[in-house]
Formats: C-alpha cells, sequence, structure tokens
C-alpha cells in the first residue's frame, strides 16, 4: 500500500484565498498607517522652526540686525521645501506682537489621503505653540486640532 504525500488542490485554494482575505484587510490599514507617518513627519520638518522664532521674538529682532518685520523661512532655523512640504510658510503680525506667529508647512507630499493638505503651528498670547491642520481627523498629527473655518 502507497501513502501519498501533499496537498489537494482545495487545501492549496484555501489557503489562497486566507492569503488574499487578510491582504485585503491589511493594505488599507498600511495606506492609512504611511499617511499619518506623512502628515507627522510633516510636522516634524516646521517643529524645529519653533525655537528659532522663540530666539527672534526673545532678542526683538531679525537676524542682521532688523527690528520688526516678518522673518524668512530661511531666517528661522533654515526652514525650507522638504521632502513632505512644498512650502513652508512664515507669518507673523509683528514680531513684537504678543501672538499671531505662525509656521506653515503648505501642500504636503505623498499619500492621496494627505496630499495637498497644511499644517500650521501657530504662536498663541501665552506663547504656546498650537497645531492645526485641515488633514482628516485620523489623519491628524496627535495635538493637531482641525483648522477653523474661515470668520464670515
Amino acid at each position: 500500500m502507497k501513502i501519498q504525500k501533499g496537498f489537494t488542490l482545495i487545501e492549496l485554494m484555501i489557503v489562497v484565498a486566507i492569503i488574499a482575505i487578510l491582504a485585503a484587510i491589511a493594505l488599507p490599514a498600511y495606506q492609512n498607517y504611511v499617511a499619518r507617518a506623512q502628515a507627522t513627519a510633516g510636522l516634524a520638518d516646521i517643529r524645529g522652526g519653533v525655537t528659532a522664532f522663540e530666539e527672534i521674538i526673545n532678542r526683538g529682532q531679525l537676524p542682521g540686525g532688523a527690528v520688526a518685520g516678518v522673518p524668512t523661512a530661511g531666517q528661522i532655523g533654515l526652514l525650507t521645501a522638504t521632502a513632505r512640504c512644498t512650502t513652508v510658510t512664515i507669518g507673523t503680525t509683528g514680531i513684537e506682537a504678543a501672538s499671531g506667529q505662525s509656521i506653515a508647512c503648505t501642500d504636503l507630499i505623498g499619500n492621496p489621503s494627505v496630499r495637498n493638505d497644511d499644517i500650521t503651528l501657530t504662536r498663541t498670547a501665552t506663547g504656546a505653540w498650537t497645531c492645526t491642520t485641515n488633514l482628516e481627523e485620523n489623519f491628524r498629527p496627535t495635538g493637531c486640532a482641525a483648522t477653523p473655518p474661515p470668520a464670515s
């Protein structure tokens, strides 16, 4: 009597079906993970500018001796476009003002879920920096709130 070894066609088809089901579940979850990671990387790209911005505010002047105005991205910790941020934008109501300074990563690059969205760090009157973004809630970096709608 000869004993056969190996798998039947049905057994192989079941294994292939199980792998296909797992891939169908894992792929969207992975895409969401990548989108969140890219959004967080965009925030990290501009986060370093906060320290440089605070130094300029505390000194009351811009590099080169100017006393007011809007610092350029190059003056704020050499912030420039990165692999995640198409443009880094610096905004302020004036260095002497208690609040209103901002650093923004505009037009994120990467996963279609985060592409062309923005992340902005804005200084409050207390000197704290808050993060706002127009990303969907499930892609927002931790600590970032939704961008408030424009005032009408």
